[in-house]
């Protein structure tokens, strides 16, 4: 028997936003498998109703991958319906699954197992953030979170900079939202007046706001990103 194929199956990045964020593809997907590997249950059950679930949501397996069960879990489990030759869907908790997200792993021991993946249209904020921004975009790297301690910090933030200018390569990074302002405070204390700077905040939702400009004309602005996720790039 074939085995089944591993769907990954893109999630609103907002709540007000699943409109602007689902394919008919996608939901034709959705209403054809009912097994699951998910980050996060409740925003997956909340995405599958929104996006046009038909079945009753109690004939869905969800297998929970998310941040608290991912050490103790057994993946073993999540694997027995591809390789009984049914279809899964694996979810992150918002965006696509694998980018910047621990669903990566799942998708890997696919890979090793000889399972099909098929990776869905859907929201990405790295690619929507770089395609606003008007910086590179054939050459370009995200970094994930900068470092805690305020001098490594500092550090790495000039290096992205210097690489930024060598290579003519935009660098992305983000922060966790209760720190966007003082990531910014930093970005603009040590940064060159040149050196262009995209905030892209809240993407495809209802206040979405991405602001794009040399460092010299952010420090004429006041700016508040505090608890709204963001993605930050230089370039």
């Amino acid at each position: 028997m074939p085995y089944g194929t591993l769907y990954l199956i893109p999630v609103p990045l907002a709540d007000d936003a699943v409109a602007a964020s689902f394919t008919p593809y996608l939901v034709h997907i959705i209403n054809t498998i009912d097994e699951y590997i998910v980050e996060n249950e409740k925003t997956a059950r909340k995405f599958l109703k929104q996006a046009g679930l038909q079945k009753a949501q109690r004939e869905l397996v969800l297998h929970d991958y998310g941040k608290h069960a991912r050490d103790k879990a057994d993946t073993t489990s999540f694997f027995s319906g591809l390789l009984d030759g049914k279809d899964v869907g694996l979810m992150s908790e918002a965006g696509c699954p694998g980018v910047a997200d621990p669903g990566a792993d799942i998708v890997a021991e696919a890979h090793r197992r000889g399972i099909d993946v098929a990776p869905l249209v859907g929201p990405s904020a790295i690619l929507l953030a770089l395609m606003a921004s008007g910086f590179n975009g054939q050459s370009f790297v995200f970094h994930g979170y900068l470092p805690i301690d305020k001098a490594e910090r500092s550090k790495k933030i000039k290096a992205l900079e210097q690489a930024a200018q060598r290579e003519r390569q935009t660098q992305l990074f983000i922060e966790t939202p209760f720190r966007n302002n003082q990531l910014l405070e930093e970005i603009l204390r040590i940064g060159k007046p040149q050196t262009r700077l995209c905030v892209a905040c809240n993407l495809t939702a209802a206040d979405e706001r991405i602001v794009s400009q040399p460092i010299q004309q952010w420090k004429k602005g006041n700016h508040d990103f505090h608890k709204k996720p963001a993605i930050f790039l230089i370039f």
